[in-house]
């Protein structure tokens, strides 16, 4: 059974996910804590619970996912994984906190690590994420699914009753409808745990979600 630990970060509320399993294996999910805080507390959690993170992966290279990821390097080695169509921005993060937010950022990020593909699967514990490319809100976009225990995290493809925007470079509504239009397939019981907001699950939004259409 998988342990899900929720931590809002930055400006921009955004999700990061702490994932784990009985045998204290972890993946950390969309670290963007920002503020000195939320990244101390993310390492205390791990810590305290005796974790030994795996992986870090990302669900998307933009900043606001991937603000964390130099204190996550320091701490445990780990370089982000990321889809290959989005590499780019996840290489230059300073760029983005410019061209995005008017930031200059003073620390430094670490290379990207692993670039990862539709199909891939990841291992930690006793537990596979699978990668689905969901392009849209980027070109790189994915879901990691767990099957075994129907859980999702949806990045900004897919909100609570929403998606995420496609006005940003790379973005595209058609791309995101059909992204949808895919995962809407998944089991109406899939727990879903987006970049922001709440959780939701695939049968609530195919009901609800506007923007959902199977």
């Amino acid at each position: 059974m998988l342990t899900i630990q929720k931590f809002v970060c930055n400006m921009l509320q955004e999700n990061c996910y702490v994932v784990s399993d009985s045998t204290r294996e972890c993946v950390i999910i969309d670290c963007g804590a920002y503020y000195p805080e939320e990244r101390q507390a993310i390492v205390n959690y791990i810590r305290e619970n005796q974790l030994v993170p795996k992986h870090l992966l990302a669900t998307h290279g933009h900043l606001d996912h991937i603000f964390g990821i130099n204190t996550i390097f320091e701490e445990y080695g780990l370089k982000v994984e990321v889809h290959h169509a989005d590499e780019q921005y996840a290489s230059h993060p300073k760029e983005q906190a410019e061209n995005f937010f008017g930031m200059h950022l003073k620390y430094d990020f670490p290379p990207v690590g692993k670039l990862l593909s539709d199909g891939d699967i990841i291992t930690f514990g006793d537990h596979q994420l699978q990668v689905i490319e969901t392009p849209g809100h980027s070109q790189g976009s994915v879901f990691f699914y767990c099957k075994d225990e129907k859980v999702a995290f949806s990045g900004d493809t897919l909100f609570r009753y929403s998606i995420g925007r496609t006005d940003l470079g790379g973005g595209s509504m058609f791309m995101i409808i059909q992204s949808l239009r895919m995962v809407s397939q998944l089991p109406d019981d899939v727990k879903v745990y987006p970049g922001h907001g709440d959780s939701t699950t695939i049968g609530e939004e195919c009901a609800h979600n506007p923007y959902i259409d199977r």
